[in-house]
């Protein structure tokens, strides 16, 4: 096969295989989850087969064990967080009126420093944001992300298809991989293990490490807004901690939800420094110790680019996009590296030696 014709080969797989993706993203989702917790478990599965477990009793027991895992936390954290959910529904309205009368108290002390005009500008901006028209934006986006693949089927079937999925990719993963070894063109065959070898390290770091990070910043989130006596200090402590995996941003997701909560329930500046002092701590042990410890300085994701790729993934694909946007951030970002490597040995970048005598 020429290189054009390889070329061409690859293009068209790529292509198909986007093409597929798109097609079938909103019934991948539960198969998508269970390839993820495979990969996520594996690394146990291979330590039990070392301890003479039979591979088909550990990936049996691991099934089980997440099963039973996510049962445990939906029954215990679904209801409080639906309760925390309907009861910030309907206080929604009142902390808007809150805040609209502090922003308003802000703008008086300002008068001396502002015209008549901009004042009567700034109160109809403040209302406008924070009336009606705001929360039906919000409403808007929840059901276009609902929308975008997590139907009741679909939770359906992640409940019944994920942990079959997740069962026989665990039973048999390193024949898997052994077959696609095989596959692989034989020129560029230890080519693509080296890179596919980053790839594994790059995505063990990053989605093994963070899930850990974001339990830990969850859990100390949750707690600390809640010993101060925040209003639905758990769902928004836990909730920063979730989205924790996107560095930075989730904090700062967060920090504007508890302050704005804070300032529209206490009305008063201690609270809401110590609400502020919660994620500044949080953000510093993350920073200094967490992350460090449990995920490692050589990810090499930018936060702008793990943004940019769920964002991407999301609105493309559903929520099986957002599954499969860090593994394809990964990818893009390990070959880029390679790409580039690549470029800077080749004749393209370096000067060749009859340039060198032309000079």
């Amino acid at each position: 096969m020429t290189s054009d014709r390889q070329t061409r080969f690859w293009v068209g797989v790529f292509v198909a295989f986007f093409a597929l993706l798109w097609l079938f993203s909103d019934v991948l989702f539960p198969f998508v989850a269970g390839i993820g917790l495979a990969y996520l478990l594996d690394p146990i599965a291979d330590k039990l087969e070392e301890w003479k477990w039979p591979r088909w009793v550990a990936s049996a027991a691991l099934t089980l064990l997440a099963v039973v895992t996510v049962v445990a936390a939906l029954l215990i954290i679904i209801p409080l967080l639906q309760s925390q959910l309907v009861e910030l529904s309907t206080r929604v309205p009142g902390y808007l009126g809150s805040l609209r009368e502090h922003a308003a108290e802000l703008i008086a002390t300002m008068q001396s420093h502002l015209t008549d005009a901009d004042i009567s500008a700034l109160k109809q901006k403040i209302g406008g944001a924070a009336g009606p028209d705001l929360i039906a934006w919000v409403g808007g986006v929840m059901a276009k992300v609902w929308g975008g693949g997590v139907a009741l089927l679909n939770l359906l079937s992640l409940l019944v298809i994920t942990p079959i999925v997740m069962f026989y990719l665990l039973r048999d993963w390193n024949q898997i991989v052994a077959a696609v070894g095989r596959w692989l063109p034989q020129r560029q065959a230890q080519t693509i293990r080296d890179q596919i070898c980053e790839i594994d390290a790059v995505l063990s770091a990053f989605v093994r490490g963070q899930f850990t990070v974001c339990i830990v910043l969850g859990v100390f989130y949750a707690v600390g807004l809640s010993a101060i006596g925040l209003d639905f200090g758990f769902i928004i402590g836990f909730g920063t901690g979730l989205i924790a995996f996107v560095p930075y941003f989730g904090m700062l997701v967060g920090f504007v939800t508890g302050v704005g909560v804070a300032i529209a329930q206490f009305g008063e500046l201690q609270p809401v420094i110590l609400v502020a002092a919660v994620f500044v701590v949080g953000q510093f042990l993350e920073g200094n110790f967490v992350t460090p410890k449990l995920v490692g300085d050589k990810i090499g994701l930018h936060p702008v680019w793990i943004l940019f790729a769920l964002l991407a993934g999301g609105a493309v694909f559903g929520f099986t996009g957002i599954l499969l946007a860090i593994p394809a951030a990964a990818v893009i970002g390990v070959l880029s590296r390679f790409g580039i490597s690549q470029y800077l040995r080749s004749a393209t970048y370096l000067k060749d030696d009859s340039d060198n005598e032309a000079g």
